[in-house]
């Protein structure tokens, strides 16, 4: 049997033009000799749809959809994601994730997810109702097992068991001979590895193969990265489709294997084009063409800047420099160095001036008073007048540089350099910033050097470094990680052999800094625990642990 898979990339509420990639990708795998095609979970509504479900029309405009969808489709079938209605006389939820099984222009079977998960960056108990029964579709002598993304991470592959269901065995006690999995599983660093040893086990455990269509694409905070995969009987990978990019598949699942299929890119490979990735998407689908930024000659805005020039194109990419009169000369040389390799354009916009003035401006209030970090923000917050004013004449999409070592901590500044509408690494730590601008001057400086080996600075005050305020980042990512993305408590830290005085003073700025986090731009999620989407921690609180 050839199966064909549709890794594609739809968008949230789109109804018309995921259609049409639907169509496109099917007609491109039914060319290669597909005789059944699989598409994502909810790739007719684009993932995830959230509270647009609540909207009177979104859900009847999703099954127009799906009714046209089906008339296109004849006697090659196609699985497709959808949001359904639950039967409004029953209790529960009022929709259901589902997929539909199209054929010669009908709908022939509908499928609804069984497990829903509400933990991380999910919550799909807030909308979908779970199947009650999960019955293979028979079609052509097979009997094939038709899950949805959470229905095969079972207790072996979550970090602890969740559900008192298992789908997979449902169905293996049922009779099946094919596995096929429609998923919209969000990247994170380290997750496609995690997807091919579940997918193996599950498949290896059912000793069937296993078809996994994931989505690809980004939308809102979270990245789809694609890397579909197919499993054989004993749960060997005998196919891994390519990573961050729309493509289809057609294969067969029965064929015999001699090898496995090995894994490629590094982690800083995959960090990089998940953030081109997101970048690019969630400008082009929010309506923008063009992105601005600051250049501080610093790393983060020039990782931001490559990032940014790669997503949408060096044209549609607008860079300032502002100096202050604590900026060195190098810095600015570094912008504009980097603006030269990228092929962006870059202005200077000097604020010393600005500063002046309104330093003397607020004399009256600040009179006998010593400078301090209130002027350092004052910088900052010029820089932002000035970009968010660029980013308003010329309708550009204002990126903050920002990662995420410094917002973990408060080493930003509120409507300062946190101005704009995308943080497009304020879910990298700083010592991955480096590790990822490295990997992109593997073979040509496209970042300056220069501007990855000096110490790093926010220039606000004279001989400014950041290690003046701030553990080493080899240190403070370490306890960051402990902390935000494995929530381990203080002594916890401490008994793995960090100092006492330096992980109480990590935790207590991660704590009094949520207020900031939580006006901060929306950023692109590529660790396991972002701040954002997936982590709710209440502003107000006085737990210390």
């Amino acid at each position: 049997m050839n199966i064909g898979i549709a890794q594609i990339n739809s968008v949230v509420g789109d109804f018309p033009g995921n259609v049409k990639r639907i169509l496109a990708a099917y007609r491109e795998c039914l060319d290669a000799g597909a005789e059944l095609v699989i598409t994502p979970e909810l790739s007719l509504v684009g993932y995830p749809p959230r509270d647009l479900v609540f909207k009177s029309q979104f859900v009847p405009k999703c099954l127009q959809a799906l009714d046209y969808l089906a008339g296109e489709i004849r006697e090659v079938p196609l699985l497709v994601g959808y949001v359904d209605h639950h039967h409004p006389s029953h209790p529960g939820k009022p929709f259901r994730n589902a997929a539909a099984w199209l054929e010669n222009g009908e709908i022939q079977h509908r499928v609804w997810k069984t497990l829903l998960p509400t933990y991380d960056v999910f919550d799909e108990l807030r909308y979908f109702e779970p199947s009650e029964s999960c019955q293979p579709i028979v079609w052509k002598g097979h009997r094939i097992g038709v899950t949805i993304c959470e229905d095969v991470w079972t207790e072996d592959s979550l970090p602890r068991p969740l559900y008192d269901r298992n789908p997979v065995d449902e169905l293996s006690a049922k009779g099946i001979d094919l596995l096929l999995n429609l998923s919209a599983s969000p990247f994170h660093l380290g997750k496609p590895l995690l997807r091919r040893a579940m997918l193996g086990g599950v498949a290896h455990k059912a000793q069937v193969p296993a078809v996994y269509c994931n989505a690809v694409g980004a939308n809102d905070q979270l990245v789809f990265d694609g890397h579909s995969l197919v499993t054989d009987a004993q749960g060997r990978l005998i196919a891994q489709m390519a990573g961050f990019r729309e493509t289809s598949l057609v294969i067969n699942p029965f064929a015999s294997v001699e090898n496995e299929v090995p894994l490629d890119s590094c982690d800083a490979e995959q960090l990089y084009h998940a953030l081109v990735l997101g970048v690019r998407d969630y400008v082009t689908k929010c309506g923008f063409a063009s992105v601005c930024l600051g250049l501080s000659g610093g790393i983060d805005s020039a990782l931001t800047a490559t990032i940014a020039a790669d997503a949408l194109g060096p044209a549609n990419v607008r860079g300032l420099t502002m100096p202050s009169p604590y900026s060195s000369g190098g810095s600015v040389d570094d912008s504009f160095a980097l603006a030269k390799n990228l092929g962006i354009r870059c202005d200077e916009l000097p604020i010393s001036s600005a500063f002046e003035t309104i330093k003397t401006t607020l004399l009256p209030v600040f009179d006998g008073k010593p400078e301090d970090v209130t002027e350092e923000n004052m910088q900052a917050r010029i820089r932002g007048l000035m970009l968010m004013a660029l980013s308003n004449k010329e309708n550009h999409l204002l990126l903050t540089t920002g990662n995420k070592s410094e917002l973990a901590v408060g080493y930003c500044t509120i409507y300062g350099d946190m101005c704009g509408g995308l943080a497009a690494i304020s879910d990298l730590p700083k010592v991955r910033v480096y590790e990822v601008s490295r990997w992109i001057n593997r073979e040509r400086e496209i970042i300056p050097w220069n501007t990855i080996d000096k110490p790093p600075s926010a220039e606000l005050r004279p001989d400014q470094k950041d290690q003046d305020t701030l553990p080493p980042y080899e240190i403070l990512d370490g306890i960051l990680e402990l902390y935000v993305e494995h929530h381990l408590s203080a002594d916890e830290i401490i008994s793995r052999g960090y100092d006492e005085t330096t992980v109480r003073w990590v935790q207590r700025r991660v704590d009094l800094n949520e207020w900031k986090r939580q006006q901060a731009a929306p950023g692109i999620r590529v660790t396991s625990k972002a701040f954002g989407i997936g982590r709710r921690m209440p502003i107000v609180q006085q737990f210390a642990g």
